[in-house]
């Protein structure tokens, strides 16, 4: 795993009126590692990762992708950057090369086509290239969606739920090619979960939210019998039953 920091926030904050979504977190991801980022519900994941999208304009901090401040280099910094979640579905009335065509304009990619072919034959997605996306089963969606993901070969992979509601076998596949993507590329994922025994097997390194404080972090493997837990679904049931008692 190299050194170099991908991923760096700083004090970053989100506040919707009386609400604080995010409260002041900071944390770091370097190239080539995994890291979960887990809380119950309402935690602040989401919001944190729609601030790293860009999608939404924090409300204090620093967002900083390969040492570039995202606020002053939106345009090329978002180039950097790509996502996925299994609720965040492809325009339906799209075929699967079509959204893949449309998604590698936006992000410039070039050798679109080859690009396109590549992913096709790397996703086993060749016999769906003219299916229109709406037609597809989940796990190709899921598929789909995670080629879309990966079409610029982003430096920086941001992983919403990306395995929720697929059977087992079509959640091994999406999670192999996670780890083969950055095994090739080293590149930086930053992945929420409810599934702690995914987490433990894929990430480097896990980070704790709830009512939007990083309450926790450490080696998913270790980090439960630090705290007297017996594993990482254990340690995520008391921190949101009882985050005060490991706010420190």
């Amino acid at each position: 795993m190299s050194e170099k920091i991908v991923l760096k926030v700083s004090n970053l904050a989100k506040q919707y009126q009386e609400l604080r979504a995010v409260d002041n977190i900071s944390f770091s991801i370097k190239a080539g590692e995994i890291v979960g980022l887990l809380g119950p519900n309402g935690a602040g994941k989401t919001t944190t990762i729609n601030m790293i999208l860009g999608i939404l304009e924090p409300s204090a901090g620093l967002i900083e992708i390969s040492g570039k401040d995202l606020k002053n280099n939106r345009c090329q910094v978002s180039r950097q950057i790509n996502f996925s979640a299994v609720y965040a579905q492809l325009p339906g009335n799209l075929t699967v090369r079509q959204n893949l065509y449309i998604f590698g304009l936006l992000y410039g990619v070039r050798n679109l086509k080859a690009r396109i072919d590549f992913l096709l034959k790397d996703f086993a997605l060749e016999k769906f290239s003219k299916t229109r996306t709406g037609l597809l089963s989940s796990g190709e969606a899921s598929r789909l969606n995670l080629a879309k993901a990966v079409i610029n070969k982003p430096y920086l992979l941001l992983l919403d739920e990306p395995t929720a509601s697929l059977d087992p076998s079509i959640a091994q596949i999406i999670r192999q090619k996670i780890k083969t993507y950055v095994n090739q590329t080293g590149s930086a994922v930053l992945w929420t979960s409810h599934n702690m025994a995914e987490i433990t097997d894929v990430c480097d390194r896990v980070i704790f939210m709830s009512h939007g404080r990083i309450l926790l972090s450490g080696d998913p493997k270790t980090l439960p019998a630090e705290h007297d837990k017996k594993d990482l679904e254990e340690l995520f049931i008391a921190v949101a039953r009882e985050p005060l008692s490991f706010d420190k």
